[in-house]
């Protein structure tokens, strides 16, 4: 008998068949995908700020579909990432943490991985990367040039990413040097354009994982936050968004002037959710929603997720669909018209029916963990939430319909769920020998050796 999980997928397969050939021959999209970093859920306008502009999200909301409730592939910023560029919930992933190399670099994905990248360019798509990689140092087997970008400029390493004024970037393999004093992001979105200016007569691929607004908070100036009240670092952390804002406004102005706009699908999220108390104070930068970076809570891992193509998204929409990062790879096949080669495996599914006919799509469960500092899951099923923040600890249960801040653990009223749960948690989770699975260490035993550079 087939599973729950194979007839979701056979569903959701049935119902993008239906769409019109035109889809995926005659009217394959230009792809653009925006990753701000760290940004949380309740950052922009169209979300619910109030104090930080982001006047370019909120347009692109307005013309295109909001999604409420968009999730990354897992709370920091490595893993999430190769949850997007793979399709693998992290369960079934290679990258499950964040890990450094020295002098500088990540974690490489392995030689042979099937990325988002890769397939574009097997349909004959232009493919770059602007922004920060993080899946594996330059030249080794992760390395984006060998992961199916023709370019990629901007940072390998995450850490070398906290600071915005470096003394190099990366463009490929070549080590492109730089005088300490030119702010990274404005370069990187500057050549960003350019190569969506030399590439427009193309089908291309964009992916745009910018740095902003990671910390360190800094920005050449504070534009309309220099008389706030707010502490120095605030108000950088504003700019800096709205500095991203407005680069977002700069690309989209560019496709129209370039006839591209009804060709080009744009899709805008985040890496993960805030951590710095301040922002939460302040901002309330992951809104209602319970948690942070490095947690198992929606603060952790619930994103902003806007998707913007004119003609053919319905503007002004908002769409409840529970979708994840490793959805993307399944939904760029369906839009390109590019199956998945044999033997790929993905654990996402397509959500062109809710791009493109604005349906609220609905599956068997949305799956999360990571091993750092500690290894932690967390599963979705309908609304209900599971969640432990630990290896052996209990699990927790979340009725998101009615509390959408994980204020009341509901588990010993559920005990039907929680078991539903647990066998998810159990059957999801492969071991990893990168990253076994250690419960971490009680206070002033050390550190989880699996906690890497913690501050990614």
């Amino acid at each position: 008998m087939r599973s729950a999980r194979t007839l979701c997928h056979l569903a959701m397969a049935a119902v993008t068949s239906a769409l019109p050939l035109a889809t995926a021959q005659e009217q394959r999209p230009n792809i653009i995908f925006i990753l701000a970093d760290d940004m949380g859920w309740g950052d922009a306008g169209c979300y619910g700020q109030k104090k930080i502009r982001t006047p370019n999200l909120d347009r692109m909301a307005a013309e295109g579909m909001r999604f409420t409730q968009a999730y990354s592939g897992t709370s920091v910023c490595a893993p999430s990432r190769g949850a997007l560029m793979t399709g693998r919930h992290i369960g079934h992933a290679i990258i499950r943490a964040n890990r450094e190399y020295k002098p500088e670099g990540q974690e490489p994905l392995p030689p042979g991985t099937f990325t988002v990248a890769a397939l574009c360019r097997s349909a004959g798509y232009k493919t770059a990367a602007f922004g920060k990689w993080g899946l594996g140092f330059v030249d080794s087997s992760g390395a984006p040039d060998k992961m199916g970008f023709d370019l990629f400029f901007g940072y390998n390493c995450q850490r070398q990413a906290h600071n915005y004024y470096p003394d190099h970037l990366w463009r490929n393999r070549e080590r492109v040097e730089l005088d300490g004093k030119t702010y990274s992001h404005d370069l990187i979105a500057r050549e960003s354009l350019q190569w969506v200016r030399a590439n427009a007569g193309s089908p291309f691929f964009l992916y745009l994982p910018f740095t902003i607004p990671h910390a360190r908070y800094q920005v050449p100036d504070l534009g309309p936050y220099t008389n706030e009240p707010w502490p120095e670092p605030m108000k950088a952390y504003a700019g800096m968004i709205t500095r991203l804002d407005a680069t977002v406004g700069r690309l989209l102005a560019l496709l129209t002037e370039l006839g591209l706009d009804g060709k080009t699908l744009v899709m805008f999220s985040s890496d993960n959710g805030q951590d710095n108390k301040n922002c939460l104070e302040l901002f309330r930068s992951n809104g209602p929603l319970r948690g942070s970076k490095r947690s198992m809570y929606e603060g952790g891992i619930r994103e902003p997720f806007i998707a913007r193509w004119p003609g053919r998204i319905r503007p002004g929409s908002v769409n409840a669909t529970p979708c994840a990062f490793y959805d993307f790879l399944p939904t760029v096949a369906d839009l390109i018209g590019r199956p998945l080669p044999d033997g790929v495996k993905t654990d996402g599914v397509s959500i062109v029916p809710a791009l493109l006919r604005g349906e609220t799509m609905r599956r068997e469960f949305l799956y999360w963990e990571l091993h750092e500092p500690r290894f932690m899951q967390a599963v979705r099923l309908g609304d209900w939430k599971a969640a432990r923040h630990g290896l052996g600890a209990p699990i927790e249960l979340y009725d998101l319909a009615k509390d959408i801040g994980e204020t009341r653990d509901v588990a010993s009223d559920h005990p039907d769920i929680v078991q539903r749960a647990d066998t998810i948690l159990k059957r999801e989770h492969m071991e990893s020998v990168l990253w076994p699975d250690k419960p971490a260490a009680k206070p002033g035993k050390g550190r989880n050796k699996n906690a890497g550079a913690a501050k990614r």
